[in-house]
Parts: structure tokens; sequence; C-alpha cells
């Protein structure tokens, strides 16, 4: 009796009279009532009315013999509880029922909890059901178990058809892949919630964008109970970030082909942008000049005065009003050269009118321009096909690259290599293999999407940039229709052979975190096809090191061939124009081994630049070519000899003591030796280059300027460049007979050469009609397989001596 009266529960026994025989203390501490007031009296009158009217008919139950739970309200006076009440009837001896056991726990907190929880319940459902956006719970296997009428009114559904739908059945299949991973992370706890941007796809079967947000409801044992999924159509967005993508694409084309100078600047009149021309003329690229002030960029200098003219873009900014260039000015190159130019100025301005940074457009007024854009777009361009070449490249990746990262999204770049191609040149000769070089390009062309860009990279080798993707199975797909379209290309006489091809495919973010990584993965995983066997595509992995090691094996390979002498120079012949006549060589590296190529040039020069080899192969290459100087001038006659200098080579300090002891060494006298140095050489370091050139010149050693005209400054700046020698770049020779434009191009450049007193060199000569356009339009010497291949030095002793006189 003492343990019932001392219970937390409230203990009472009552018979079947409805009085109560028994009450313990807890009714005391409850509802402040004497137990011993309580004894004799009936229940309806100790209890409020209410509260015996709600436990009645399961006291009553249990009078009758049976068990019963009851769960309510007690309450005495202004006291209130709310309980589990359990009854069992008590019975005699000859079990018949004598009463009533009543045991009541207090759950009141328990039951204002379970009250807010329905409340909250409620007032999600309420928020769910119309909320703006499509809401939805998901079962663990995808079935929909809940939708709101937004997410119904946006798929074109009614609530109980889409009910009746699993995810995957309105998810596009190009996203499923991903929306499946997605759905694996969250079910195994790798991710406690995800965003991201799918397409479903609605019931009249157009496509619908959305973002999607998802996060995880679990039970107490921790299992996946449900999903809670929003869904916001993003179609509209979608369409017009498309939109304005391919506005941007075009204003960067634009931008790009135009022949006028675009510099922008923000209100301060930093640098924020240069087009390719503005990168010409300043002699800064964009990526220097970004952030600099306008002034330190874009100098300007009164033709005649020489004095210093104020920007006009400061002026614009200032009155937010177009300012027009006045008198004659001259823009000053990073590297001192002048251009006369005609520019304006205008503020550019947010979409409320306030002034967020300024454009300068100019254009050079020289009579040199004309030639020099038309040299540009060759220079950017492909000849042979038209596309962009790789010099566009590099800008265009990290382009798509940064949209992608901005928007959450994907870019891709394929690496295609036509497979076995010199077997078609064989077959067909290089006039043929450059109609089914042609042909390919063409046919890869009509294969693209609106917004990719297909570039011809060298020789037969194609990088195709998808800037704009959902998944990366798109690059996938792409890269199977490109592999059979190329099948399809017939080559003509020649039904054995087929066009084939190797494509490397990268994605952006997931195999590589910027521009260059991209490329060299998509061309390691290229590599890898080749390597397989050709004839298909991979996509990059992190587990395909095999290209490196390739390069690591190229280097230490070069490094042993250094040392052992395991390299050889051949000569190839530059003849007059007019005779015919040997005046000269160009020595070219080579590594065979019993004639045939180790690794051809265009492997092992890159990875000879990259580590920084390319200074003692250059030192080598030098020395070579001066002792075989001299070997020719003992035994058979004078031969000068052009060696090409590296731009690594060249800016080392020991480079020219080393220059002026070879040629004591071997007695190279005036004219017996020639340094072919690129533009990009000369131009770079400025006024200390210019000291430096003109100091080897005195030493007897002829300058000569190697692939000329594949740059802007060539035809302004030609007469600042102390050389002796153009060389005509061969991409300009190879088309001279079949593009009206580029012959106009090369005769200028051969005029303006000559009317300067330099000797023009043009080189990649193969045909009789490229010889001849060349010697009619005043060419000195011309260098290419119509007059001689490479060959070793012996070889060369036998040609001079087959050669007439």
């Amino acid at each position: 009796m003492h343990v019932l009266q001392g219970a937390p529960a409230l203990i009472a026994y009552i018979d079947t009279a409805l009085r109560f025989r028994f009450v313990n203390e807890t009714h005391r501490r409850w509802f402040g009532a004497d137990p011993a007031e309580l004894i004799g009296r009936r229940i309806n009158e100790a209890m409020d009315a209410q509260s015996y009217l709600g436990a009645r008919a399961a006291l009553l139950h249990s009078l009758a013999g049976h068990a019963t739970h009851y769960e309510g309200e007690l309450a005495c006076g202004t006291l209130r509880r709310y309980v589990h009440g359990h009854f069992r009837p008590d019975l005699d001896g000859e079990g018949q029922v004598r009463g009533a056991i009543a045991v009541f726990t207090d759950i009141t907190e328990r039951h204002a909890l379970e009250l807010q929880l329905r409340e909250s319940e409620q007032r999600f459902f309420q928020a769910f059901q119309h909320a703006a956006i499509g809401m939805a719970l998901v079962h663990p296997d995808g079935q929909f178990m809940r939708v709101n009428a937004a997410l119904c009114a946006m798929l074109g559904y009614t609530d109980k058809a889409l009910l009746a739908c699993n995810w995957r059945d309105l998810t596009h299949p190009d996203d499923l892949a991903t929306s499946e991973a997605l759905a694996r992370q969250l079910a195994d706890g790798s991710r406690e919630a995800f965003q991201t941007e799918k397409r479903y796809l609605h019931h009249d079967g157009h496509t619908v964008h959305v973002q999607l947000s998802v996060s995880q409801v679990r039970n107490e044992a921790g299992r996946l109970r449900y999903v809670v999924t929003q869904v916001q159509d993003i179609s509209q967005r979608h369409h017009l970030e498309g939109k304005l993508f391919r506005e941007h694409q075009l204003a960067e084309a634009t931008l790009s082909s135009i022949g006028d100078a675009v510099l922008t600047t923000d209100p301060s009149l930093h640098v924020t942008s240069l087009n390719p021309i503005a990168e010409a003329m300043t002699g800064w690229s964009a990526g220097e000049a970004r952030g600099r002030r306008m002034d330190e960029v874009f100098r300007l200098y009164d033709a005649d005065s020489r004095a210093s003219v104020q920007n006009p873009l400061r002026e614009a900014i200032r009155r937010n009003a177009i300012v027009n260039l006045s008198g004659k000015v001259v823009l000053v190159h990073r590297n001192g050269f002048e251009t006369p130019i005609e520019d304006s100025a205008a503020p550019i301005h947010d979409h409320a009118g306030n002034v967020i940074g300024g454009v300068l457009v100019c254009h050079d007024v020289s009579e040199n321009r004309a030639l020099a854009l038309k040299m540009i777009h060759l220079t950017q361009h492909d000849a042979l096909t038209g596309l962009p070449n790789r010099s566009l490249l590099p800008a265009r990746i990290e382009q798509a690259a940064h949209r992608a990262a901005m928007h959450d999204r994907r870019c891709a770049l394929l690496y295609l290599d036509l497979d076995n191609f010199r077997h078609v040149n064989e077959a067909l000769g290089y006039e043929g293999g450059d109609q089914v070089m042609q042909a390919v390009a063409q046919a890869l062309r009509e294969t693209l999407r609106e917004d990719d860009t297909l570039y011809r990279y060298v020789g037969d080798e194609f990088v195709l940039l998808l800037p704009r993707m959902d998944d990366a199975c798109e690059a996938v797909a792409m890269a199977e229709r490109l592999l059979r379209r190329c099948e399809r290309i017939a080559l003509p006489g020649v039904p054995s052979l087929q066009v084939g091809a190797s494509i490397g495919i990268s994605v952006f973010p997931d195999d590589a975190d910027g521009g260059d990584a991209l490329l060299r993965h998509a061309s390691t995983a290229m590599y890898e096809v080749k390597v397989a066997g050709r004839g298909g595509w991979r996509r990059y992995t992190s587990a395909m090191s095999e290209r490196a090691a390739i390069v690591r094996n190229i280097e230490q390979s070069l490094r042993d061939a250094l040392a052992n002498d395991a390299l050889a120079l051949h000569y190839q012949p530059m003849v007059d124009a007019r005779s015919g006549r040997l005046v000269g060589v160009e020595a070219l590296l080579r590594w065979q081994v019993d004639g045939r190529d180790v690794f051809v040039p265009d492997q092992f020069i890159p990875v000879a630049e990259d580590s920084g080899l390319i200074v003692e192969l250059g030192e080598w290459v030098l020395r070579q070519a001066c002792m075989q100087s001299r070997q020719w001038r003992r035994h058979l006659r004078t031969i000068p000899i052009s060696v090409n200098v590296s731009p690594l080579q060249f800016r080392h300090e020991r480079f020219h003591p080393q220059l002026v002891a070879l040629m004591d060494a071997c007695d190279i006298g005036p004219g017996q030796l020639e340094l072919e140095l690129t533009e990009r050489t000369m131009m770079a370091g400025g006024d200390a280059t210019a000291r430096l050139l003109e100091r080897i010149r005195q030493h007897g050693v002829r300058l000569s300027l190697d692939d000329f005209g594949t740059g802007y400054c060539s035809l302004s700046y030609l007469k600042h460049f102390p050389v002796d020698t153009l060389k005509i770049d061969r991409s300009f020779v190879h088309d001279v007979i079949a593009d009206v434009d580029t012959a106009a191009i090369t005769r200028a450049i051969i005029a303006m050469a000559r009317s300067l007193g330099k000797t023009v060199v043009a080189e990649g000569v193969e045909t009789a009609e490229q010889a001849d356009f060349l010697r009619e339009a005043g060419c000195t010497l011309l260098q290419g397989f119509r007059y001689g291949a490479p060959m070793s030095a012996a070889e060369l002793e036998r040609w001079l001596a087959a050669s007439p006189a």
C-alpha cells in the first residue's frame, strides 16, 4: 500500500456503484484533493463533468469485465492534466466483477508536443500545397508520394497522374545517369542534400529545364523515409542564358575579326579587355593589360609636336558622351614603334543608365592597314580548310571554362587525330590529300551544334570545343557522331582506304580545372586511343599517365642522345630563284637510327623547350653547323649555313659569347652564318634585344626573320628590325596559286621587303607553279621539296656533284 501511495501515477479503485474505494496521494499532487475525502464518493461528484464523460465509457467497459484504455483530459476545478489511463477489471473468487483498478499516467507535456507537431505539419503541408514553386515528397524507390499544384502545372499532369509516376519516368534521357548517381549518393548517406539543374519531360513532350533542391528525411534508425524536392522552372532563364551566350559569342567573334582595335575600361580607367587588333597595336596581351591604367597601355602623342595627348576616354566618361580624337595622333607600341590612328571613345552604361566603364575604338590609318588585317585573318585561320587555327584556341577554352564554372555547367574538348593520313597522301598525292582534308573539315563542321567550334590544330589534328553541356555524356555522343561521319567520307579512286579518327575527350570541371589541362588531357586521351589500335574515342582519366611517361622518356632519351652524339644535322638547299644555283642551306636537327626517325622534330623539340634542354640542344646545333661550314670550306666550297635559334637560347646570357667563340674557332667569315629568329624573339626585350642583334651583325652574322607574316607588327615595324633576310611563311606559299588574296599579300610582302633592301626567301615551295609565281613576284631565294628535301652532309655533297654548275 505504501508503494501505491508514493507512485507517480494516479491510482484509484472504483466499485461497481462507481464510488471510489481507494485513491493514492497523487490526487493531492495533481489536483490538490485530499484522498481521504474522496473515499466513498461517486466519480461524477468528484470529477469535472467533462472529464467524467470522457472517461466514463472506458470505465464502464472495464466494469463489464474488459481491460481497456483511455486517453484524454482529467480536470478538477482549474487544474488539468492530459493522461493516458488503463482500466483493469477486479474479479472475485467466482469470477464476478467487483470493481475496476484505474491507473493514469501524466502525458501532458507529450500531448502538447504532439499538438505542436500536428500544427507544424499542417502549416508545412499548407505551405507545400500552395507554394509558388513545385514541391514533392518522393519515396526512396523514386515514386512520388505527394506533389503540389505548382509541380502538376509545371509538368502538365493531374495530381493523380503524377502520383502514379516515378521521377525516372519524367527525367530527360540524357540527364538520367547524373540523376541516378545523385540519388544513390543521397540513399547511401554520402550526401545529405544537393542542388542541380536537369531537364524534365512535360506531359506534352517538350523539355522543361528545372533547378532542383533535394534534402532527405530519415527515421530514428537512420533509414531514409522520403526525399523532399523543391523544383523551380528555369526554362525561361535557360532560354535567355542561351540567347545571351550566343550574343556574347557573336560579340566575341565580331571583336576578334573586325579591323579596328577595341579597348574597354572600368570607370576609373583601368583596362578590362583588348581585342586582338588592340593587342597587336599596343604590344600588350589582354591578360597583361587587364587592371593596368589606360595611359600605361594606350599611349598617345601628337605626331607633329611630340607632346603627350590626353586619352579621349577620360573625357568621354567625365562628360558621359562620345568623344573623338582630334588632330594627327600616333599610338606608341609597347616597344616604341608608332602607328598613326583615328579613334573615338564612349561611355558604357548599365540598364539604369549609369556609367560603368568606357570603350575606345581606333584604327590604323597608315597605308599598311588593309594588308595587315588580311594577314591577321590568315594567321588566325587555316588557309586550306577555312577553320580557326590553334592561335585562337587557348583564349576560347578559358572563356568556355569560366562560363561553365559561373553557371555550374560543363564544357569539353574533343581532340581528333585522323588515323594514318600519310597513307592518303601517299595514295592521292599532296593535292589529293588536301582535297580530302577539306572534305573532312566540311564533314566535321556539318556535325556540330550551334555553339560548338572546330579548330584545325596542326597537320591532321583537329580540336572541337563544346562550350555548353549539361552532362558529360553529350561529349561522348558527339565523338560517336564524328567517328560515324568520318567513316562516310569517300576517297576517290582508292576504295581500299578509309578515313578513320582517334578522339580524346576531356570535360571541365570533371577532368581538368583549367584550359591548359583540358587541352593536355584531351590530347592524352587521344593518344590512349592510338595506343589501343586507333579508330575510337576515350575520355580522359587520371590513370592515363602513359603520355606523361612518354614525354619523360623522350626527355631522358634526348639527354642521352645529346651526351652520346647520337643526333645529326640535315641540310635543305636554298637556291637562287632565277638560276636555280645553290646559294645556302638551312641546318635542320634530326634524331635518327639507321636512317629512321626515333622521334620527329615536332615530337622532341616541344619537349626540349618545356624542359629547358633546348638551350643545350641549340648550342650543339650551332657548334655542329659551324664545324660543317669549316669542313666544306676546306674540302668543297663555301656554303652559307642558316641556323634556327630558339627564344630561350637567344635570351640566355652565354649565347653571345659562345657564338663569338665558335666563329673564332671555326674561322667563320662574314656572310657564312645566318641566324633565323622568330618575330616574337625579336620583339621581346625591347632595346636590349635590338642592341644584341646589332652586336651579332657586327661579327658578320646575317639575321633572318623566320615565318614572316604571322603577326600584325610585321608590316608596320619591319623597318625597325635589324634583319637581312625575310622568310615568307609556308602557309602563304601553299596557297599563292589557289587563293587570290594570299597571292596579293605575298606579292606585297616581297615588294615591301625588297624596297627595304631585304633578301626574301620563300620556304615550303613544292610545285613548279608556286616557283614561277614567286620568281615573277621578285622573290630572291626559294626553299622546299621542289629543290631538295633535308639531307645529310654527304648526301648534299652528292647532290651538288650531280647538279649542273
